[in-house]
This record gives structure tokens, C-alpha cells and sequence, in this order.
């Protein structure tokens, strides 16, 4: 358990592992489940400072470093921006922001309540992972006082030292979801929208993406739209939370689309089959191998399932999840 609030804590002995990107933005490494698995931003523009994302509890000390490093003070931050509000993007929010003295809360008007107060938050994440998994994964989860937030409609702009930040709503992945154009330099901050993308899954094609369709609000329809409408602004560079900077983004995205349309034939081939979980697992498995091996990756199977496993599981579960929702809206 971590304490409530990190200012004597002596951030020399935690050395953060920072990916230094173009256009003053830099990729911490949150330490959440692996090293290179999750990366909370930092844009920092004229002497101000945003987070895109927090990560967990845990990974609160590392955010803290990284400005340290860097050379940011904690008062020139004046944005923590959450995509969204599950445990691996937002858990942390409350004890950073503790520690953000000037800093606001920009949260989608669905995720406000959670953030206020996350109990509901934490026993849907504790059924999904487990109580025992849960408080290993992400600690006590803090509150973020109503005070600091800010609840943002779709097509919020915020001012980052002059550098325009434009937070559009992109439901699919979570209804709460949003991400972040950074216009000037032709960038985006997905979250979860624009999928996962592991760094050690990369070929010499170039990255390698699989959408995130986990519990409990995947909508293949809406993600598909909301796909297009980042692409509508032409983005060079999108950074994602898992893992970090990715370009290409045209294949990228056609890549993606084409996988989603894939989960709903996966989720409707195999729903009504007697192990359907483990059906759905073993068929998004081997769509990913076959992808992989025409991209011209040389890992094994089991290197593949060492960094897609828990994304994988995830992804059954939200999956069937839908299917069950569109089951009963056509009975009803």
C-alpha cells in the first residue's frame, strides 16, 4: 500500500525508464504488469506540462521521477489528461494529482463519478481480475476531489502554453473515452481507441496492432467510427498508452478495422459452442499468428502469447460480453 501522499519521498532510488519522443513529449514507463507494457505521456510546451494518462498507484512514484529528470516542476503541470478511466490508465489520477498542486482532472462526463468516488470502478475491476489480483495490480485507489476536475464534452480545447489540445469523444473501446489532438504536430493520444501495440511484437514491416475489445462496454460499430474520426485529422504519430509512439498509422488503422470485423465473426462463430471462452481465446490467437507471421515476424507461438496473454483473455471476456448484449436487444 502506498501512502497517501509521495512529497518527502526520496525519488533518487527509482529510476524511470523515459522514451524521449519528437515535439517535447516524452513516454514514462508506468511499471504497470511488465517493463515496455504500458507508458504514461508527458507533453510539455513553454515551460507547461501535461500527464495523457497516470497508470496505477504504483507507477505514481515514476511519473514523479520522470519530472525530476526532466527538469519539470510539479507546479508547471497543469493537465492530468485521462483517456479513460479503467484501473490501468486512471488508477493512479487520485494520488498523483496529491501531488500536482496546480494541476486539473480532464475526464469525460461519464468517467466524473467514478473518479469522485471509484468504488463502483474498483468492484467491476476486482471482478474482472479478482480481489487478491486486483489490490496487486493497482493498491488502494484514491479519490480525485471534485473540485479538480473538470468534466469535458466533445470537442473540448484546453491551452497547453499556447499549444492547443483538442479532446474528442471516442467511444468503442469505453463510453467514457476520449483522446487528444495535438493538431500543431500531427499527433494523437488514443488510449485504448486506437489499440495496443507492443514494441517487442514489431517487424521489420513495422509495428505490429490488435484492437482491445475488453469487459464491459466494446461496441465493434462504434469503435470502427471512432477509428475514422482520428483518422480524419491526418495523424503522423499516434501514441498509444500500450506501447507508446506508433507511425504508419494509415496500415495501422486499416489493420485494426479489419481485426474488429474479425472479432464479431470470431464472437458469433463461437458463442453458442459449449466452452465459448476458450473458443473465442484459441480463434483470436490464431488470427493473431497468422497475421504476425505475414507481417514477417520470426517470435514462436509462445513468445507471441507471452506478450498478447492477458490482452487476450481480456478481450474474450468483453467480447462475449457484446454478443450477450446484442442477444437480448434482438429478443426484446
Amino acid at each position: 500500500m502506498l501512502p497517501e501522499t509521495l512529497p518527502s519521498m526520496n525519488l533518487k532510488s527509482v529510476k524511470p525508464r523515459i522514451t524521449r519522443h519528437p515535439d517535447g513529449i516524452f513516454a514514462v514507463d508506468a511499471e504497470y504488469v511488465r517493463p515496455v507494457y504500458a507508458a504514461a505521456h508527458i507533453i510539455q510546451h513553454n515551460g507547461r506540462a501535461a500527464f495523457v494518462d497516470t497508470g496505477t498507484n504504483h507507477s505514481v512514484p515514476h511519473l514523479l521521477a520522470a519530472l525530476e529528470e526532466l527538469g519539470i516542476h510539479r507546479e508547471s503541470v497543469d493537465y492530468v489528461l485521462l483517456t479513460h478511466v479503467h484501473m490501468d490508465h486512471a488508477g493512479g489520477a487520485g494520488l498523483l494529482i496529491q501531488n500536482l498542486p496546480n494541476a486539473r482532472v480532464l475526464i469525460h462526463p461519464r468517467g466524473v463519478p467514478h473518479m469522485i468516488d471509484p468504488s463502483k470502478l474498483v468492484a467491476a475491476s476486482q471482478a474482472v481480475y479478482g480481489v487478491d489480483e486486483f489490490r496487486r495490480l493497482y493498491g488502494d485507489v484514491l479519490p480525485v476531489p471534485q473540485e479538480r476536475i473538470v468534466s469535458v464534452p466533445d470537442n473540448y480545447r484546453c491551452d497547453l502554453g499556447g499549444r492547443e489540445l483538442e479532446l474528442i469523444h471516442t467511444p468503442g473501446h469505453a463510453l467514457h473515452h476520449y483522446v487528444v489532438v495535438d493538431r500543431e504536430y500531427s499527433a494523437i493520444f488514443s488510449g485504448d481507441t486506437f489499440g495496443l501495440s507492443y514494441r517487442a511484437l514489431d517487424t521489420p514491416q513495422g509495428p505490429f496492432i490488435v484492437p482491445t475489445s475488453s469487459p464491459s462496454q466494446f461496441d465493434p460499430g462504434q469503435l470502427v467510427s471512432s477509428i475514422d474520426r482520428m483518422m480524419s485529422y491526418a495523424p503522423q504519430s499516434i501514441y498509444l498508452m500500450h506501447y507508446s509512439r506508433v507511425t504508419g498509422t494509415t496500415r495501422l488503422a486499416a489493420m485494426l478495422k479489419a481485426q474488429i470485423h474479425e472479432f464479431v465473426r470470431i464472437a458469433k462463430e463461437c458463442g453458442d459452442l459449449p466452452d465459448a471462452h476458450n473458443a473465442v481465446r484459441a480463434s483470436m490467437m490464431d488470427m493473431w499468428l497468422k497475421l504476425l507471421q505475414q507481417q514477417g515476424s520470426t517470435l514462436s507461438a509462445q513468445q507471441v502469447s507471452d506478450w498478447l496473454e492477458g490482452d487476450l483473455e481480456l478481450n474474450a471476456q468483453g467480447l462475449l460480453i457484446w454478443l450477450q448484449r446484442q442477444e437480448k436487444g434482438a429478443k426484446v
